[in-house]
C-alpha cells in the first residue's frame, strides 16, 4: 500500500483526449488541482484515444511512456484527468511503482485538506470512504501471489473482510451523525421560513470570487483566495437591505466539473442550503474564456441537487481584468434583473447587485389606523415590533387607535388572526395623541 500524497510531491499529470466525447477535459483546469492539492507538477503526458483502455486506461504504450517519465523525473505520484476503475488504478500502480490518483481521488483530497468545521470533515471523510471501499483490495496485493499456498488461504481474505466491516460501520456512523446536523440545519431553515426571512445562496464554478463578493456584501472574514476550492464550509450571514425585508446570504461550495457523486451525496446537507433558498446568484468569472461551458457544468450540478428551478440571477464577477470593463445592469422584456457585471475585488457594481436585490424582495408597506380593544397589550406590543408606530390614541370608549406604517402582509395576517379593524383617518381626528 502506497502512502498517501505529501505536500510538494514531484507529479506527472496524464490527460487524454477521446474523440468519442464532446466534453473535453481542460488540463489547465487539471493543473490547478494538481497543485491546490499541493503536488508539483514534473511533466505533461497527453495523447487521444477512441475510448480507454480496459486494462491501464491509457493503453500500453502510454503506460510504458508515463513509467519511463516518473523514472525520469524520480516522481512519486502520477496524478490522471480522469475516473478510474479500482482494477486500471491497481493495475498502473503495478506498472509504475508509486501512487496513483484519479480525477475524483485528487478532489477529495483537496477537500480533505480545505474542511475545516466538524460537519464539513464528516462529509469529506463519508466520501473518502465510499471511494476507498472500492478500492481497498490494492492494499492486500502481495498476497493475491500466494493463493493456495499452506497457511496462507485464509488471512488475506479475512483481513480483507474485516476492513470492509469496518469501513462499512464508520460509513454507516457517519451517515447517522451527518443526518443529525442535515436535520439541526432543516430546523434552522424552517425558523427563517417562518420568520419568512428569504435566503440567497452564492453559487458558482470553483473560484468564481463567491466568497470575495460575500465578504463585500456581508463586510465578513470569510477565507477567500486564488484557488479552487477554497471554501468548502457553508457560512450564512444576516444582510439589511434599504426599504425591503432582510435576507440571509450564502456562501457555499464551488462546483467543477465531473464533480465526485460521493462527494455530492455526503454534501446534501451543505447543498440543502442552494436548494431551499429563494434566490442564486450565479458567479461567473467574465474573464474565464470558457466561461460559458462553466456555466452548463454548474448548471447540472444544479439540477443535480434538485436546485435547477430555483429563479436565479447571473452575476458576472472579475469586469476589472477585461479591456473594455463596464459595469452594468441587463434586464428581460419583462424588466427582471437577469445579469449583473461588477467587480467584487475592487467592489464596482457592487451597489447594482444590492439595487436588484432590493428590487426583488421590496416589500410594499401601508399605513392604516387600526383598533385595538382595550387592555391588548400583547397586540400592541407586536404591532410596534412589526412595523413603525407613527401616533397612538385613545377613543371615548377606551380602545387604542394606533397609526401605523408595516408591511402590507403583516397587516393582511393580523386582521386574519386577530380581527384587527382599519379605521378611517376622519374618524380619530377628535382623540387626543399620546405620539
Amino acid at each position: 500500500m502506497f502512502e498517501r500524497p505529501k505536500g510538494g510531491e514531484r507529479a506527472v499529470l496524464v490527460h487524454l483526449d477521446f474523440s468519442a466525447h464532446e466534453d473535453r477535459e481542460d488540463l489547465g483546469e487539471f493543473r490547478e488541482l494538481a497543485i491546490s492539492a499541493g503536488a508539483l507538477p514534473v511533466a505533461e503526458i497527453t495523447g487521444a484515444r477512441k475510448q480507454p483502455d480496459p486494462k491501464y486506461f491509457v493503453g500500453t504504450g502510454k503506460a510504458e511512456e508515463v513509467r519511463a517519465c516518473v523514472e525520469r523525473e524520480k516522481a512519486g505520484l502520477v496524478l490522471v484527468d480522469h475516473a478510474l476503475s479500482p482494477a486500471q488504478e491497481r493495475n498502473l500502480e503495478r506498472l509504475l511503482g508509486c501512487r496513483v490518483l484519479d480525477r475524483t481521488g485528487l478532489i477529495l483530497d483537496i477537500f480533505a485538506q480545505r474542511a475545516s468545521s466538524h460537519d464539513g470533515r464528516l462529509q469529506v471523510e463519508l466520501a473518502q470512504l465510499k471511494h476507498l471501499s472500492t478500492r481497498l483490495v490494492r492494499g492486500w496485493t502481495h498476497l493475491e501471489r500466494q493463493k493456495g499456498g499452506i497457511g496462507l488461504r485464509g488471512p488475506g481474505e479475512t483481513q480483507l473482510e474485516t476492513d470492509r466491516r469496518l469501513l462499512a460501520n464508520r460509513i454507516k456512523q457517519l451517515s447517522k451523525r451527518l443526518e443529525k446536523v442535515r436535520n439541526q440545519r432543516g430546523q434552522g431553515r424552517r425558523a427563517r421560513q417562518k420568520a419568512e426571512i428569504p435566503t440567497v445562496s452564492l453559487v458558482g464554478y470553483t473560484n468564481a470570487g463567491k466568497s470575495t463578493l460575500f465578504n463585500h456584501i456581508t463586510n465578513s472574514g470569510v477565507f477567500a483566495a486564488d484557488q479552487l476550492f477554497a471554501t468548502l464550509d457553508p457560512t450564512l450571514r444576516r444582510v439589511n437591505l434599504p426599504n425591503a425585508a432582510p435576507v440571509i446570504l450564502a456562501d457555499t461550495v464551488g462546483f467543477i466539473r465531473h464533480l465526485p457523486h460521493d462527494l455530492v451525496a455526503a454534501f446534501r446537507s451543505t447543498l440543502d442550503e442552494t436548494r431551499e433558498a429563494s434566490l442564486l446568484l450565479h458567479v461567473i468569472d467574465a474573464s474565464d474564456e470558457n466561461h460559458r461551458a462553466k456555466m452548463d457544468q454548474v448548471a447540472t450540478v444544479l439540477k443535480e441537487i434538485g436546485a435547477g428551478d430555483v429563479p436565479q440571477i447571473e452575476v458576472y464577477n472579475k469586469v476589472d481584468l477585461l479591456p473594455d470593463h463596464a459595469v452594468r445592469v441587463e434586464r428581460d422584456e419583462d424588466g427582471r434583473v437577469v445579469r449583473i457585471w461588477l467587480s467584487a475585488a475592487s467592489g464596482e457594481g457592487v451597489d447594482l447587485l444590492l439595487a436588484a436585490l432590493v428590487e426583488r424582495f421590496q416589500t410594499e408597506r401601508v399605513r392604516e389606523w387600526l383598533r385595538l380593544p382595550a387592555g391588548n397589550g400583547r397586540l400592541r406590543a407586536r404591532l410596534f415590533s412589526l412595523g413603525k408606530v407613527l401616533k397612538e390614541c385613545m377613543d371615548d370608549n377606551g380602545d387604542l387607535l394606533l397609526d401605523v406604517e408595516l408591511e402590507r402582509k403583516d397587516l393582511e395576517q393580523l386582521q386574519k388572526a386577530e380581527g384587527l379593524i382599519t379605521v378611517q383617518a376622519q374618524g380619530v381626528s377628535h382623540c387626543g395623541c399620546n405620539l
